[in-house]
């Protein structure tokens, strides 16, 4: 108990260093008759401006052909938006030409080529603004990742995310679950 304890203040301690957001979602069809699915994991520094995409998909009808984060959609998880996100229209290294695959990638965010310049325009110019608002409408479902293909041009599949809570979070929820259990059985030795 004591040994678990300790690694979960450990995980605190490391998880209090960096301000991180982490997102998930699921890609789905698109357009109707689209045929892929998926799923994405993100994972935001707030304090190195950094987002790191881990994506897999498969069994789109055609082959990629773009791939890009869009924003601000005007209602949670649903509606369309422009690009906001991605290096001369499509996120940098990006996989092209396939069916299924997979993509890892760190976005630097203070970087203007990561967004399209009518993003910025739109965010008030600056590369901060920028990245302010898009992590504000991700949390907030109204940004979507969206993988392009030959067969559905306008979007085959694309994934809302949701925030979900960092590792650090997780281990101090064990760490009291651990801390009341042991209290509890202490308690009922006492009372036989």
């Amino acid at each position: 108990m004591k040994k678990f304890f300790a690694l979960s203040l450990l995980a605190l301690a490391t998880g209090a260093q960096a301000h991180l957001t982490f997102f998930q979602g699921t890609f789905a069809p698109e357009a109707p008759n689209a045929t892929g699915m998926g799923t994405l994991f993100m994972e935001y520094d707030e304090d190195a401006h950094t987002l790191f995409i881990d994506a897999e998909w498969s069994g789109l009808s055609g082959n990629t052909s773009t791939a890009h984060i869009h924003c601000c959609t005007s209602s949670p998880n649903t509606g369309t938006a422009g690009v906001a996100l991605a290096q001369g229209g499509v996120l940098p290294g990006f996989p092209l030409g396939a069916k299924s695959g997979s993509y890892e990638r760190l976005i630097d965010l203070t970087q203007a080529n990561q967004y399209s310049a009518s993003f910025i325009s739109a965010s008030g110019g600056t590369t901060a603004l920028a990245e302010a608002r898009l992590i504000g409408n991700l949390t907030s479902g109204n940004a979507y990742f969206n993988i392009h293909s030959t067969t559905f041009g306008g979007g085959e599949i694309r994934a809302f995310v949701t925030v979900v809570p960092e590792p650090g979070t997780y281990a101090l929820m064990l760490g009291g679950l651990g801390l009341l259990s042991a209290a509890v059985r202490r308690r009922a030795a006492a009372q036989r």
